[in-house]
C-alpha cells in the first residue's frame, strides 16, 4: 500500500476554516454604528462577552458587544465542543497554595460550571446537540493508567465525580485502538456543537436588547471620572462599566492583562464524510476523548457521526492550518490507522488563552471588568464565568465566586509574545515520550 503524501491528505473540497461553520457561517449581523452612550460595554463577542451582556441587558442595562471581527469569529466557535469539569490543578495542589478550603471552592466552581451549561442550554432551549455522553481519559504511558487508577479511588470527599476505570483489556468497549493503557470515564463531561451553541446564545442576547456591534474594534480606553471613553474606528461610546473579555485573543488595548495570559494556538481537523461503521468502530459510544499527554490530544465524533474532529498542538510555532493539517493527521493516524488513506475536509486552529497558574480569573483592574485565562477548557467555564461576570456588574451578591482576588500572575519580561513556548511544548513532549 502506497503511503499517503501529505499534498494528497486535503480533500478536493477542503477548506482552512472550522468544520462547524459549514451550518453556522458567522452571524451576517448589520453594519450599525456605536451608540455615543451606554451602561455597559463589553469588548468581545464570544462566550464570556454574550452570557455577561446576558445578564447586563436582562437586568435592564443599556449593553453594547464590541467585536473586532464577527461576532464568535475566535474560540467560541473554533473549539472541539468538550465540556469538563474545567479545572486544571488538583485538590492538593490548589490546597498547598490556597488552603483547603478555598481549594474546595475552586473545585466546586468547575463542576457549577458544568453545570450551568446543561442547565442554561435547557432552561433556554438552546438546539446545539448537547449530550451528556461522558469522556474517556485515555492513559498514554502505564504508568499514567496507574496514577488514574488510584486517583478514583481517592476523590476528596464531598468533591466525588461519577466515573469508572477501563483497564487495556476492555479498552475497545470505549475507543477503537490499541495504543492506549487504558483509562477513565468521566460520566458527567458533555459534547455540544459550539457554533450552533453561539448562536443561539447570540440570538437570546439580541432578544434581550443588547447591541452588537461587529467589525469594530475597540482602540483606546479613557477613565473620565467615573466613566469610561470607547474609542473605536466609527465613533466613541462614553460607559459607566466596561467588561474585558478576549480570552486568546487579547491584545495591547489591555496591556496589563495581555502580561497575564499566554495565547496558545490549537489546531483542529475533520476528515472527509466516513462509513457509519467505521465511526461506531473508532468511537463507539459517542464519547469525546482526551489523553494524558502534557501536549494533549482531543477528539470526537461530529454531532452526526460522519467525521472525526481531532485536535491537538502539533507544532512548537504558530502555523497555517495547510501545515498542521498533516501533523494532526498523522497523530491521529497512529491512534486509528484505519484514518491513513482518509481525508482532511478541514483544518483550522484558534487560540486558547492559559493562565501561569493553570487557573481562569475573573476581577476588576482600573475599573474595568474581565474574564479569562480558562486554560483549554473554556466551552463550559467561559459561559458560567460570563455569566457571574454580568452579575458582578450589576452588583449582585451572587456574582461572587471561588476565583474572586485570586493573584493574577505575569513574569518578568512577559508582554503577551509567548517566547518561552516553544522550549515548553519541546520539553513537555520529550516527557510525553519518555512515560511511554
Amino acid at each position: 500500500m502506497t503511503k499517503t503524501m501529505p499534498s494528497d491528505l486535503f480533500a478536493s473540497d477542503f477548506k482552512a476554516a472550522p468544520y462547524w461553520w459549514d451550518e453556522v457561517p458567522r452571524p451576517d449581523l448589520p453594519r450599525v454604528d456605536p451608540p455615543a452612550q451606554a451602561e455597559v460595554v463589553i469588548v468581545g463577542s464570544g462566550y464570556t462577552g454574550l452570557q455577561a451582556a446576558l445578564q447586563t441587558a436582562r437586568g435592564g442595562r443599556h449593553t453594547v458587544v464590541l467585536d473586532a471581527e464577527a461576532a464568535g469569529f475566535g474560540c467560541s466557535t473554533r473549539n472541539g465542543g468538550q465540556i469538563s469539569t474545567s479545572v486544571k490543578p488538583g485538590f492538593d495542589e490548589l490546597a498547598r497554595r490556597h488552603g483547603r478550603e478555598r481549594a474546595f471552592a475552586i473545585m466546586q466552581e468547575g463542576r457549577n460550571s458544568l453545570r450551568y451549561i446543561g442547565d442554561f442550554v435547557r432552561d433556554e432551549q438552546i438546539d446545539c446537540d448537547f449530550g451528556v455522553v461522558g469522556r474517556f481519559h485515555a492513559a498514554h504511558a502505564p504508568g499514567r493508567y496507574e496514577e488514574l487508577a488510584r486517583s478514583v479511588g481517592t476523590q476528596p470527599k464531598g468533591l466525588e465525580v461519577a466515573c469508572h476505570v477501563v483497564p487495556r483489556a476492555e479498552q475497545r468497549s470505549e475507543i477503537g485502538s490499541d495504543l492506549y493503557h487504558g483509562g477513565v470515564v468521566y460520566e458527567s463531561h458533555a459534547s455540544i456543537n459550539p457554533a450552533r451553541y453561539h448562536q443561539g446564545l447570540l440570538q437570546r442576547v439580541v432578544a434581550a436588547g443588547a447591541e452588537l456591534v461587529p467589525h469594530c474594534p475597540a482602540t483606546g480606553i479613557e477613565r473620565i471620572g467615573q466613566d469610561f471613553l470607547v474609542q473605536t474606528p466609527r465613533g466613541t461610546i462614553r460607559t459607566r462599566e466596561v467588561v474585558i473579555a478576549t480570552n486568546g485573543y487579547t491584545g495591547p488595548l489591555t496591556g496589563w492583562l495581555r502580561r497575564r495570559v499566554i495565547p496558545i494556538g490549537s489546531y483542529v481537523i475533520a476528515t472527509e464524510a466516513l462509513e457509519p461503521e467505521l465511526v461506531d468502530k473508532l468511537i463507539p459510544k459517542n464519547r469525546i476523548v482526551s489523553d494524558t499527554r502534557k501536549v494533549v490530544y482531543y477528539y470526537r465524533a461530529s454531532p452526526d457521526r460522519r467525521h472525526i474532529l481531532f485536535g491537538g498542538r502539533v507544532s512548537l510555532s504558530e502555523i497555517d492550518p495547510r501545515r498542521s493539517g498533516p501533523l494532526l493527521h498523522g497523530a491521529m493516524s497512529r491512534i486509528f490507522p484505519e484514518l491513513a488513506g482518509r481525508k482532511i475536509s478541514h483544518s483550522w486552529c484558534g487560540f486558547v488563552a492559559y493562565s501561569f497558574d493553570e487557573l481562569m480569573h475573573i476581577g476588576r483592574h482600573e475599573g474595568m471588568h474581565y474574564a479569562m485565562g480558562y486554560c483549554g477548557s473554556g466551552v463550559g467555564m467561559a459561559s458560567y464565568l460570563g455569566m457571574r461576570l454580568g452579575q458582578q456588574v450589576l452588583g449582585l451578591a451572587e456574582g461572587k465566586t471561588a476565583f474572586d482576588g485570586l493573584p493574577f500572575q505575569t513574569r518578568p519580561f512577559y508582554s503577551g509574545n509567548p517566547w518561552f513556548l516553544a522550549p515548553s511544548v519541546l520539553y513537555y513532549s520529550w516527557r510525553d515520550r519518555l512515560a511511554r
